[in-house]
């Protein structure tokens, strides 16, 4: 599999990394980006998200009009790759009317590819998904693909057809802002096992030219190996945040030095400080973009800690998540700090 060299600089030449120069002047082409990460709330997972039986435009935009009156001006969101493997043109359909719904709002949206993410523990299979598990977080969450393809290349050809269709279907779409490629890459135990895949995922979408730059975001120790080759792959750079002020500032500090634009594409942790009014100013202050986890309370109960067990009761304290069901705010200060600091 060709692996493409960070050193590799030239902005006309396809299948090459973004200067830094182009990057920078994508930045300035696009307001200051803020958002979240969006799943509807009557969606455990990005299989029921997608799939044609329990699509629910509805609710979609009903919640994406809320995160707008937040001030927030795009949304990252999850796919997945069992859907366009039992439905692909159908799963495009929808996607593009996701694409109408965000669009009318003024919502830019980030589209998530591939995700080692597994919090189900099962594998991802179309059809009917399974009731949550109450107390728990995120107890439907699965991966994209399955984990067993991660690391069996005999399987590739399928996940090759997959993100280079739905790439090169929206690679000149303006409301698509930025492509993340890969969610978390060596998480529920793949480790390094998941690097191949993520370098051939940077390979397949640059073979198609999207006028979108990509991104991977570093989410464990910036300094190892794999981390820091999402970073010297990324034409933007994006990385995890779910520390208090001080840890955060670190890793901001980190990816500045790279000298390209930055994301956060993952933050709010409320348990360990890293609360709206903590982090957003410190987002702000260094030109840094940012999606919060979680928008709306739901299936996927991510205002539950991780490693909740079943039947935990729903703390006072949320972990993720910004508004009740009814759109009403968890924490009115919190939303009101949030539309003084956007709107």
């Amino acid at each position: 599999m060709r692996e493409y060299e960070p050193e590799m600089q030239s902005m006309n030449s396809s299948g090459r990394r973004w200067t830094a120069e182009r990057a920078w002047r994508w930045v300035e082409a696009h307001p200051w980006l803020v958002g979240c990460n969006f799943v509807p709330s009557t969606a455990i997972n990005d299989v029921a998200m997608w799939q044609r039986a329990s699509f629910d435009a509805e609710t979609m935009r009903r919640e994406l009009g809320w995160a707008a009156d937040l001030g927030f001006n795009s949304v990252r969101v999850f796919l997945n790759f069992v859907v366009w493997q039992a439905d692909r043109g159908g799963f495009k359909a929808r996607f593009d009317r996701f694409l109408r719904l965000a669009s009318e709002l003024e919502v830019s949206v980030m589209p998530i590819l591939l995700d080692d993410c597994n919090f189900a523990g099962c594998e991802a299979v179309a059809g009917p998904q399974p009731d949550p598990v109450p107390g728990v977080h995120n107890s439907g969450w699965v991966s994209s693909p399955p984990l067993k393809m991660v690391d069996d290349p005999a399987t590739w050809r399928a996940l090759r057809d997959y993100v280079q269709g739905f790439i090169s279907s929206f690679a000149h779409d303006s409301r698509i802002v930025i492509w993340d490629l890969y969610n978390e890459p060596g998480n529920s135990g793949m480790g390094a096992r998941s690097l191949p895949l993520m370098e051939a995922a940077f390979s397949w979408a640059r073979e198609v030219s999207p006028s979108q730059p990509l991104t991977v975001g570093a989410w464990a120790d910036f300094e190892a190996p794999m981390q820091a080759r999402m970073l010297a792959l990324s034409d933007v750079v994006s990385f995890h945040a779910y520390d208090g002020p001080e840890g955060v500032e670190t890793k901001i500090q980190h990816c500045a030095a790279l000298g390209r634009p930055m994301l956060c594409t993952e933050w709010l942790h409320r348990p360990s400080g890293n609360t709206v009014e903590a982090i957003l100013p410190l987002f702000r202050r260094n030109r840094v973009g940012c999606y919060n986890w979680g928008l709306v309370t739901g299936l996927t109960q991510t205002y539950m800690p991780w490693g909740a067990a079943p039947g935990t009761p729903v703390p006072a304290l949320w972990q993720h998540d910004i508004l009740h069901g009814d759109g009403t705010p968890y924490d009115p200060r919190e939303v009101a700090f949030l539309r003084e600091a956007l709107c």
